[in-house]
């Protein structure tokens, strides 16, 4: 029996090229999939970071228009402001902690505030309910 010699045009990858290509294929996606992992973790923190600012410029502009603070999200969106109140993907819900502004009390004069005719404070800043630390190291309920 005669063994077939392979002809000087067919070339092929040895056994050694291949182990060290295969090798550096899952070096560079061991690098790689770290930061893929995180891309989820990236774009809800994307959401939170755009919520939170679109929450903050309209309670400025409702105290621009009104000359109060709202008294509630749900006041944002009665009175138009909000569509709906922006989900907190962090957090899991479509519900925010809210700071409420605080009267100023002079004891040898009125007080003189920006709260409505009613007098229920309004709300001045909002944050995420939730209290886990972001990519930064940074709670989110700090943002």
């Amino acid at each position: 029996m005669k063994t077939k010699r392979p002809l000087a045009n067919e070339r092929g990858f040895s056994l050694l090229e291949l182990i060290i290509v295969i090798t550096v294929i899952g070096i560079l996606s061991a690098i790689a999939l770290p930061n893929l992992l995180q891309t989820p973790r990236r774009a809800n923190e994307a959401v939170l970071r755009t919520n939170l600012r679109t929450i903050r410029e309209v309670i400025d502009q409702h105290n621009g228009d009104k000359g109060y603070f709202p008294p509630s999200l749900e006041a944002l969106e009665d009175e138009g402001y909000l569509r709906d109140i922006p989900f907190d993907p962090i957090y899991g819900e479509a519900e925010w902690g809210l700071e409420y502004e605080q009267p100023v009390y002079d004891e040898f004069e009125p007080a003189e505030t920006d709260l409505p005719e009613g007098g229920e404070p309004g709300i001045i800043d909002i944050y995420s309910l939730s209290d886990q630390i972001s990519l930064d190291d940074t709670p989110y309920s700090e943002w």
